[in-house]
């Protein structure tokens, strides 16, 4: 599952940390990171009960974002090298009955109008573009906020450029599938909503052609962002893969999970 944590207040990352805790998911991608105590909190308590925990830290001092990777299977760091922002991007291998299991989190930058931050967004996309590997062998799974939207997106807003449609496309002619196309392939779906009461889908989840025909589900799940509790301003996206994993749980002491004691 993909979750965008908006990098959250130390009291909000508690009630994150209820509710992914008591999700299905093996694995979690959690986008908009950051050098902060709500994120520190949830690394630390997670890791603590024994989790795999990915979290390439924003430099120091910063404003910038990242992406966390929580896995309740025992991983291994996976090289990918993005050059440009590279705390925007964690990936990991899990063992499963179908070999091995790449999963790539991903968090890209928004932008404004700009020529700073529309450069910025550019950049980064290139490099992850040139950075993944080719989606036609493989089993990898691309996950979290991408900040783009579909070419076809309804409704088709003016602001996004060509460049910002061709990475989804360009996914595509590289050999990735979308999904929550392949299961919902007309469905009207948003992971984020504007205060005009706009959606975007802006959150998304692309396998390789040969983890294509393993996708046993994929659906957004909008109670994090419509409940009256708020934990997020985006909804997840889950996803479900006809694997097994191989190596054991690594989830040790889920009392490490409880809220008290406090760690800060």
């Amino acid at each position: 599952m993909t979750f965008n944590l908006n990098n959250p207040s130390r009291e909000r990352a508690e009630r994150q940390l209820r509710y992914l805790a008591a999700r299905p998911e093996s694995v979690l991608v959690l986008t908009e990171t950051a050098r902060s105590a709500g994120c520190e909190f949830l690394a630390e308590r997670f890791q603590a009960a024994g989790y795999s925990v990915t979290f390439p830290r924003p430099p120091y001092g910063s404003r910038e974002r990242g992406v966390m990777i929580v896995s309740r299977l025992a991983t291994e760091p996976l090289p990918l090298s993005v050059g440009y922002l590279p705390h925007r991007v964690a990936a990991v291998t899990a063992q499963t009955d179908r070999g091995p299991l790449n999963v790539v989190g991903v968090y890209v930058p928004s932008r404004d109008a700009t020529e700073a931050k529309v450069t910025r967004k550019r950049t980064f996309l290139e490099g992850l573009a040139a950075a993944l590997p080719p989606g036609t062998s493989g089993h990898r799974l691309v996950l979290g906020d991408f900040n783009i939207l579909e070419p076809d997106h309804v409704p088709r807003y003016r602001t996004f450029q060509a460049w910002e449609y061709g990475f989804y496309s360009g996914l595509g002619a590289a050999g990735y599938r979308d999904a929550f196309r392949l299961v919902a392939p007309d469905e009207r779906a948003y992971s984020w909503v504007g205060r005009t009461g706009d959606g975007y889908r802006y959150d998304h989840a692309h396998v390789s052609e040969p983890l294509a025909g393993l996708v046993g589900g994929c659906r957004y799940v909008h109670e994090p962002r419509t409940d009256e509790d708020r934990l997020t301003d985006h909804s997840a996206l889950t996803v479900g893969l006809a694997v097994t994993a191989t190596e054991p749980l690594q989830v040790t002491d889920p009392n490490a999970l409880d809220l008290v004691p406090a760690l800060f």
